[in-house]
């Protein structure tokens, strides 16, 4: 696709944005391609789900920069693809107590949490292919076949997600990092020792503070993305097993007083992650 010749930045609200501050000041010959951020605040699941749906497409033909959506979202619980239903802890009458609504997406990954202290961002991209000697199974399912598929480093996108949020924690003096055959990003159990509301057995493993479940289509182009616990209630957690997996998940507030800031966190991951996809 084609590049555009200065940085573009879009906001929902008339707020003072931090995101139009960095972007606009940051030197351009640091992009070859620029990118938009953009702060939904709260937005529905659904509506969200549909505005990537139209921002991709606009990516792929070459009339939109690459974008990363960052929001929050009212309760909800969404399966990905390998998502199996008996990891749905609640029943119908509980979700609907609660609030909570239920999707069932084209993501990678099983079933995973979204609510109010959560940051969420969707990086809407177009990955570069990889080598022709690599393996198909380092790509992700695709499902359109309307399209040649490009056969792009999902994984590789994968790992950059993880490094991009374990810098992003460093900043705030949480040292986390990457799992040998598991997807996010977990801190370790001297780590999670702080946590004063988990449970003395909890404490003593790692734990997950961020959720990565993505989606590359036949274009090349990324959906979905990452979940950030800065503060949401966390006793949403108590309706599944999150991805499949019976391991302790935990939040920025769980171990740092005083709680970060969400528009402090947005900004510190919008400046990662200009600084590592900004090629």
């Amino acid at each position: 696709m084609g590049c555009w010749n200065q940085i573009y930045t879009e906001e929902y609200s008339g707020k003072d944005n931090f995101f139009a501050r960095l972007i606009t000041h940051l030197p351009n010959y640091l992009f070859p391609c620029p990118m938009i951020i953009e702060d939904l605040g709260l937005i529905e699941y659904e509506s969200a789900w549909k505005l990537q749906d139209e921002y991709v497409a606009e990516i792929a033909e070459g009339k939109r920069p690459p974008t990363l959506l960052l929001l929050e979202h009212p309760h909800v619980y969404t399966f990905g693809r390998k998502g199996q239903s008996e990891n749905l802890l609640w029943g119908e009458e509980q979700l609907k107590q609660k609030g909570v609504s239920v999707h069932w997406v084209d993501r990678g990954g099983d079933v995973t949490y979204h609510g109010p202290g959560q940051l969420v961002g969707y990086p809407l991209i177009p990955l570069n292919p990889i080598r022709p000697d690599r393996s198909q199974e380092e790509s992700s399912n695709l499902e359109d076949n309307t399209v040649r598929p490009v056969r792009s480093d999902y994984v590789g996108y994968v790992r950059s997600l993880e490094n991009m949020l374990i810098i992003t924690l460093a900043r705030f003096g949480v040292i986390a990092g990457q799992r040998e055959g598991k997807t996010g990003v977990w801190i370790q159990a001297d780590v999670h020792s702080r946590c004063i509301h988990c449970s003395p057995e909890d404490r003593k493993k790692p734990a997950k503070l961020a959720a990565i479940g993505v989606k590359v289509d036949a274009r090349g182009v990324t959906r979905h993305g990452f979940a950030l616990n800065v503060n949401p209630d966390m006793e949403y957690w108590n309706g599944i097993i999150p991805c499949g997996l019976p391991e302790p998940v935990v939040s920025l507030a769980d171990l740092l007083d005083p709680i970060p800031d969400m528009q402090a966190v947005k900004e510190e991951i919008s400046k990662n992650f200009l600084q590592i996809f900004r090629t």
